[in-house]
């Protein structure tokens, strides 16, 4: 699935809540340059098998609020760019991330300037949170 709706410039709203995702294992770049973006719905989204999740909203710049609650990321390695360049994005819930197989985490939040909440559990993924932090201030 990866790069499946890339540059999608006239979609506002997408629906994969129906979408059969289960041996699914990249989602990378699916929603590169949806620059029209402002609603998505991931709500039975299953992750279980993915991998790879590497830029997946990037550029999606009109979008205001994610929720990845539901998403189950106890597989995923990559969630380097995850969120980069979502220039209005306000808020997201991670509250369901699990990052401990993940080894590649860079620029997930660049370029993100209006970016105010992010619901993250602190245990057991204290180390996430931080770097959440970390990133928000850096900017």
């Amino acid at each position: 699935m990866d790069f499946m709706f890339y540059d999608c410039p006239s979609s506002a709203s997408i629906n994969l809540s129906n979408f059969f995702t289960l041996s699914v294992e990249d989602i990378s770049c699916m929603l590169f340059n949806c620059y029209s973006l402002t609603s998505i719905n991931l709500s039975n989204f299953d992750t279980s098998n993915v991998e790879d999740i590497s830029c997946m909203f990037l550029n999606c710049s009109s979008i205001t609020s994610i929720n990845l609650s539901n998403f189950d990321t106890s597989n995923v390695i990559n969630i380097e760019g995850m969120l980069a360049h979502c220039s209005s994005l306000t808020s997201i819930n991670l509250s369901n991330f699990n990052t401990l197989k993940v080894t590649k985490m860079d620029g997930i939040f660049i370029f993100c300037p209006n970016l105010q909440y992010i619901l993250v559990l602190i245990f057991p993924f204290l180390f996430f949170h931080l770097l959440l932090i970390f990133l928000i201030l850096e900017q």
